[in-house]
């Protein structure tokens, strides 16, 4: 087994709801061999530098994060997908200890595949940002505002696709509206909408 970081061991010391599943998901993951850190507050696998796998919890479950889950085969359908726009990462969930006990040899085929992925140089070929379109209440905003259309154009496509699906999202005009004016100063600043 690879060696434990004490930054997850004090992680799960804190974690009240699945602390069980996470400790056995922990010891799975890392008889993979690969190297644990705590990245975003989370148990985190990488290989050589780049991550594999994320352990998280949820209301209802707890799962594993294969960062490029998409270019995994997923011979026994169990991968799903968090949101609709979710593009690279995929989850396996879990409920209980015993589902994971019972999975465990296939969550580490589809761990080793996950290595193997990383090893190989694989990418996802992400949606380009053009794809995506810009809602009528922000192109608006981008016309008449220069320096938004520089500075919006300036973020990085993840920023630029967080903000199109976000300001897209609502049915009615004036909410789309009020998230556009909300967020205006924050383009300007170079922000993304999570920053």
């Amino acid at each position: 087994m690879n060696r434990m970081n004490p930054k997850v061991d004090a992680f799960l010391s804190k974690t009240k709801k699945w602390q069980e599943e996470f400790k056995k998901l922990r010891r799975i993951i890392l008889d993979c061999q690969l190297t644990e850190e705590l990245k975003w507050g989370k148990p985190c696998y990488t290989f050589q530098g780049n991550n594999v796998v994320l352990i998280h919890g949820f209301k209802e479950y707890c799962a594993v994060l294969l960062f490029k889950g998409a270019l995994l085969n997923d011979a026994k359908g169990i991968l799903i997908s968090q949101t609709e726009n979710t593009q690279a990462t995929r989850q396996i969930r879990f409920t209980n200890v015993r589902e994971i006990v019972e999975m465990e040899p296939i969550l580490k085929a589809y761990i080793h595949e996950a290595i193997e992925v990383e090893k190989a140089g694989l990418k996802v070929d992400f949606n380009k940002t053009t794809e995506y379109t810009i809602p009528e209440e922000f192109q608006k905003k981008l016309n008449v505002n220069p320096a938004l259309k520089s500075a919006f154009d300036a973020l990085t496509p993840g920023r630029q696709r967080a903000y199109l699906l976000y300001f897209s999202a609502p049915k009615q005009s004036k909410t789309r509206e009020s998230r556009v004016e909300k967020f205006v100063q924050q383009i300007l600043n170079g922000k993304g909408l999570n920053d």
